[in-house]
């Protein structure tokens, strides 16, 4: 697998209070969402923008075949939404942000 190649800006956003990476998400934004897995650091990249996903997934060279659906509950109306996210660890867990 290459190296990722990671954006000056990046494309998402990160939280400090989940239910506002949700909202942004269900949004069609692009919401980093960092986690222990096992005890090792990971992030969800998740967005109900299917296409925006692929994208940032093709500008970083992830592989595009890992994107995964996950129907997700919108906090607003309690009402499931298809949305998708990447599971990122290793060399494709994107640097915190500065």
């Amino acid at each position: 697998m290459p190296e990722p190649r990671w954006p000056h800006t990046p494309p998402w956003r990160e939280f400090e209070r989940r239910r506002d990476g949700m909202l942004y998400a269900m949004d069609g934004g692009l919401w980093l969402h960092r986690h222990l897995w096992m005890g090792r650091a990971m992030a969800h990249l998740v967005s109900t923008d299917h296409d925006r996903l692929v994208l940032v997934a093709l500008e970083i060279r992830f592989p595009v075949e890992r994107l995964q659906y996950k129907p997700l509950k919108d906090p607003r109306t309690g009402v499931r939404r298809d949305a998708w996210h990447f599971d990122l660890g290793g060399p494709f867990l994107p640097p915190r942000a500065s």
